[in-house]
């Protein structure tokens, strides 16, 4: 139950996260759990800043995103999240919500993970809950799965767990984001990228039931996920990159497969991913490997000698906007003069 005599208002602030080993596919929707386990990045630079306010006098929930009230599909999804706040705490009262980014949204760059990390902080702070950081990514990962990655900074695997009740379905920090000094991701922005017309919540759903590739994804993801944990472990750059493309071919194939088909690339981010390739190809070795989400921006990883070359090949890529070169990121956190 919430001490009532807490504020009722709180903001705080998470990043987004680049999933390095994807999940696509979950056992329970409602409560958000996941097929299999997943491996990520926290990306600096990137972020979401959202503050909520409980307040007997509101009527119902309102939402801003971006200075501009929300409506229909983005307020439900925050009404619903707040709902399973509002139980935890006991709460009644009706929240209003802002939430400004400092990136393209609903494209591809996981604004759900830090939309809904942040929202999980400045919520459940605003009710009154002192959750650890463990129950903090259970209850982001209510929202959207991955805002449970974002809880923490730096490199996170989410663990898919058994339990029904997902008591055991959260994510843990793996390694500190300077762990690998060098490493960088060159978030590449897709000029002219669409939003997602279809919910990654709904679509993965749909690939589960149709697509013939996905029973054999679920048996490949674990060995996979190891061997990147491992590569990330070793710092083992080869051995990195080749596993970053594997797996992003392999999710991509199953979206791709899916009925009807999930595709969320454009002309310019296939034309992204055929420049890394050539990069490694010319260089005898992997120098890039690239990622990317359900949306057409590409996030493509090397290292800092790297760097200069690669970004110059990425920006010459036609319908390329711009690419910005960005680190391992820091873990969620409260907003300074908010919250209990």
């Amino acid at each position: 139950m919430s001490d009532r005599s807490q504020s009722r208002a709180a903001g705080y602030e998470a990043a987004p996260n680049i999933a390095l080993v994807k999940y696509w596919g979950m056992r329970d929707a409602q409560l958000v759990l996941p097929n299999n386990s997943s491996l990520s990045m926290t990306v600096g630079g990137l972020r979401t800043r959202t503050w909520v306010r409980f307040d007997r006098g509101l009527g119902a929930d309102r939402l801003w995103l971006n200075d501009r009230l929300a409506g229909d599909g983005p307020l439900q999804s925050a009404t619903e999240f707040l709902d399973v706040v509002r139980e935890e705490a006991g709460l009644r009262e009706f929240a209003e919500v802002r939430s400004s980014n400092n990136f393209p949204i609903a494209s591809g760059l996981a604004s759900s993970a830090s939309g809904f990390a942040a929202l999980a902080g400045a919520a459940s702070r605003a009710a009154g809950l002192d959750l650890t950081p463990r129950g903090l990514s259970r209850l982001a990962r209510r929202g959207s799965g991955s805002a449970s990655r974002s809880i923490f900074g730096g490199f996170v695997e989410w663990q898919a767990g058994h339990r029904s009740d997902g008591e055991d379905c959260y994510a843990r920090p793996l390694f500190p984001p300077d762990h690998w000094p060098e490493l960088r991701d060159l978030v590449t922005i897709i000029a002219d990228a669409p939003e997602k017309s279809v919910r990654s919540a709904r679509a993965m759903q749909d690939t589960v039931r149709t697509s013939p590739a996905y029973a054999e994804r679920l048996r490949s993801v674990p060995g996979r996920l190891a061997a990147l944990r491992r590569a990330l472990r070793t710092r083992n750059p080869d051995q990195f990159l080749e596993l970053l493309i594997q797996e992003c071919d392999d999710f991509r194939r199953v979206c791709e497969t899916t009925v009807p088909s999930l595709d969320y690339l454009t002309p310019a981010s296939r034309a992204v991913l055929a420049a890394v390739l050539e990069l490694n190809r010319q260089a005898g070795r992997p120098v890039a490997g690239y990622t990317h989400d359900a949306g057409a921006h590409v996030h493509v990883f090397t290292f800092a000698p790297e760097v200069r070359r690669v970004q110059a090949r990425l920006r010459a890529v036609p319908g390329v906007e711009s690419v910005r070169v960005l680190s391992p990121g820091p873990a969620a956190h409260p907003l300074p003069g908010t919250g209990a």
